[in-house]
């Protein structure tokens, strides 16, 4: 039995140009935390004693007699991509739900391949890794999906992704103090908007106005740059990181007019009322979670303004997908 434990990500800045159609032709640079809430994937050898070869159990429950019956395309293209022939029981659960705008797909896909590896006695680099999740998702699916989420649960940290030509990219830490990381994670609430949503289908409107939006996707690099120089400085103070996350907030629900709804403003608003500094949505849009930014003595006003809605308390990690348990019975 094999149990892998992957972690999700929040997305701070950057995010749009971590899709290949801009990355390949442009820079890619993003500024993203992965957090101590996780997907965990437990893959066994199923015995020869059932109707079935295969069981996998994620929100539904398929049983069934060949790889190619399987429903979920990430659990069959990715038992295909690593010829994997005996039978398999696959589980997954998470701390958070899906559809959250956390990285919860690439979540899914990072920690099943390194949960196959690990079966079939392979160890892959954090970088093998985010590269096999990228390629299965975008090459073989054929999903809209940008690159950041795969690299950040491979990897796990606070880091910066910067992504250039086709199969490259560069993880670099971000080695800032101590004291600007409690400060960062001290002034941040994470609040779940109530509903999820089906990223493919804002994302796809996403890649497909990318030459309209080059403008909008530049001035985020620019505030990539400007973030970078808010956690590097210790002069810097903590709450311009906010008024970013408010800018960037601006720019990403000026893509496409799927990102943001009526509910969705007004859950933001009514944070910034109470005194939120800034804030976005977090992933590509149209539910999930809301990430604030506010100094700690006003978030209790804001949990008390959205009091329908669920706070999720959390701090950052820097593991990455990891292999948590291993027999050989």
């Amino acid at each position: 039995m094999i149990i892998s434990r992957t972690p999700f990500r929040i997305s701070f800045f950057g995010g749009g140009t971590d899709y290949p159609g801009w990355y390949e032709e442009n820079a890619g640079l993003v500024v993203s935390a992965t957090i101590n809430k996780y997907a965990y994937l437990t893959v066994r050898e199923l015995p020869p004693f059932f109707e079935y070869k295969h069981r996998i159990q994620y929100y539904k429950k398929e049983e069934v007699s060949s790889v190619e019956e399987i429903e979920h395309p990430v659990v069959r293209e990715a038992i295909k991509s690593l010829s994997v022939t005996r039978g398999l029981e696959i589980l997954h659960s998470a701390d958070l739900p899906a559809r959250s705008g956390l990285g919860s797909s690439s979540t899914f896909t990072v920690g099943l391949l390194h949960a196959l590896y690990a079966f079939k006695h392979q160890m892959v680099t954090k970088r093998e890794l985010a590269l096999a999740a990228i390629n299965l998702e975008q090459n073989i699916i054929g999903e809209s999906v940008g690159s950041q989420d795969q690299t950040a649960a491979a990897f796990g940290g606070l880091n910066l992704i910067g992504f250039n030509k086709k199969q490259t990219f560069e993880v670099r830490g971000l080695t800032i103090s101590e004291a600007k990381v409690k400060s960062l994670q001290d002034n941040l609430l994470l609040c779940f908007t109530g509903f999820s949503r089906t990223a493919e289908v804002i994302a796809k409107a996403q890649i497909e106005a990318t030459g309209d939006n080059e403008s909008q996707l530049r001035l985020m690099l620019d505030i990539v740059e400007a973030a970078k120089t808010i956690l590097f400085n210790d002069s810097q103070p903590i709450e311009e990181f906010g008024k970013l996350l408010a800018e960037q907030w601006q720019l990403k629900k000026s893509l496409t007019k799927h990102i943001s709804n009526p509910s969705i403003d007004e859950i933001y608003e009514a944070g910034i009322a109470a005194g939120a500094i800034g804030g976005k949505l977090l992933g590509a849009g149209g539910g999930g979670f809301m990430l604030f930014f506010a100094k700690p003595e006003f978030h209790s006003k804001i949990k008390a303004r959205l009091k329908t809605k669920l706070f999720v308390p959390f701090r950052f990690e820097n593991t990455g997908s990891q292999i948590i348990y291993f027999s050989h019975d």
